[in-house]
């Protein structure tokens, strides 16, 4: 019996690491071309590029692995049977629930693997990301040395540059600024560079005038310079301010935080986002029991198991479906929490009382055919 598990499961275990490969690759490429972009206009080097789409894989991996173990046990169960082995087993005295030990133990393996990454790993990997791609968004030496485009920027203040030199020098110059209410400043200057500083980047600028007009007053400073400074230190201060999001935080933080610190409809989503987390791994448990109770409940069929099949993708489908729709419907009731979890663990529960139930024997009698004698 012992030859026979381990046969088994090292065809599902197989198959489960050739379909995590194959639909993690998809995904993940798929994605990856969103941020081409920051390579082709911003300037960010390929091992940056490759360790930002890096970070996503936790991510995928985590929504990836129960689908890819119900693909997985579908195939190997599916061609056991083809090959009429499931016959010579079953006719051996060997049980459903013993033929389908080799395919739990590995969903209890993957469920674990799914569990450490949404509780440990995808948290990191998403902050990580986000922080990663805000200062590639704020890159002020790539976004800045854009020549003939005028860069706004939130904080109220405006940048254009007429050319580049090959040695990084920008040339012609023009920096609106009205980030003060009180006073809107203008800038003008024949070169200048821009220069990283512990306090955020400053733009250094030569030969050039900055003209100043007064709230209120409508009064109208000029003064000519030889050099001057434009301190962009602010933007880098709001950077640091942003608030994590619900895939960045902790399992802790998503189910304590509280409505004073990030508001009531935030802490609603925390709270939706928290429990997910923890019945989201479950589905990995549940879907290939699911797979198990359609393929090797009834008796078997020359003709193949394709209705099989599709019922038990359906199955799968309708139980993903519902959970992404409770998620979402949580965040406004939050009395529905619990029924995220009975969505997770009732088809595995009753998918595996059909394998343990015996199944009904045709008699004689019924499967004679009519007017036999």
């Amino acid at each position: 019996m012992y030859s026979i598990h381990r046969y088994i499961l090292r065809q599902a275990a197989l198959a489960l690491v050739g379909v995590t490969l194959a639909l993690t690759l998809a995904v993940w490429l798929a994605h990856s071309l969103r941020f081409l972009d920051y390579i082709v206009t911003r300037g960010l080097p390929m091992s940056s590029f490759l360790y930002l789409v890096a970070l996503l894989l936790p991510k995928f991996l985590a929504i990836v692995l129960p689908i890819a173990i119900f693909s997985a046990v579908t195939f190997t169960y599916h061609r056991l049977s083809a090959d009429s082995e499931m016959v010579v087993l079953r006719a051996s005295g060997v049980s459903n629930i013993e033929l389908a030990r080799a395919a739990l133990v590995l969903a209890g393996v993957t469920t674990l693997i799914v569990y450490a990454l949404n509780i440990y790993i995808r948290p990191l990997s998403e902050r990580a990301f986000k922080n990663l791609q805000e200062v590639i968004r704020n890159d002020y030496s790539a976004l800045l040395i854009q020549p003939g485009i005028f860069t706004s920027y939130r904080d109220g203040l405006t940048i254009f540059v007429r050319e580049q030199a090959a040695d990084g020098e920008l040339r012609g110059l023009l920096i609106h600024d009205t980030r003060d209410r009180q006073k809107k400043t203008t800038v003008m200057a024949e070169r200048g560079a821009i220069v990283p500083t512990p306090s955020g980047p400053r733009v250094v600028l030569m030969n050039g005038n900055r003209q100043e007009l007064e709230h209120g007053t409508g009064k109208l400073s000029l003064l000519y310079f030889e050099r001057y400074t434009v301190d962009l230190g602010g933007i880098a201060d709001a950077i640091g301010k942003r608030l994590r999001e619900s895939r960045e935080r902790s399992i802790f933080e998503l189910l304590t935080t509280r409505a004073e610190e990030v508001g009531q409809q935030a802490v609603a989503q925390f709270r939706a986002e928290g429990h997910d987390r923890l019945a989201s791994p479950l589905y990995a448990l549940t879907f290939p029991i699911v797979a198990l109770a359609f393929l090797m409940r009834g008796d078997f069929n020359r003709r193949g198991q394709t209705r099989r099949i599709v019922l038990a993708i359906a199955a799968v489908l309708i139980v993903q479906a519902t959970g992404l729709g409770l998620k979402q419907m949580a965040t406004k009731l939050p009395d529905l929490l619990p029924l995220i979890y009975v969505n997770a663990l009732l088809p595995a529960v009753v998918g595996l009382a059909m394998l343990i139930r015996p199944a009904r024997r045709r008699s004689l009698a019924a499967a004679r055919p009519v007017g036999a004698h």
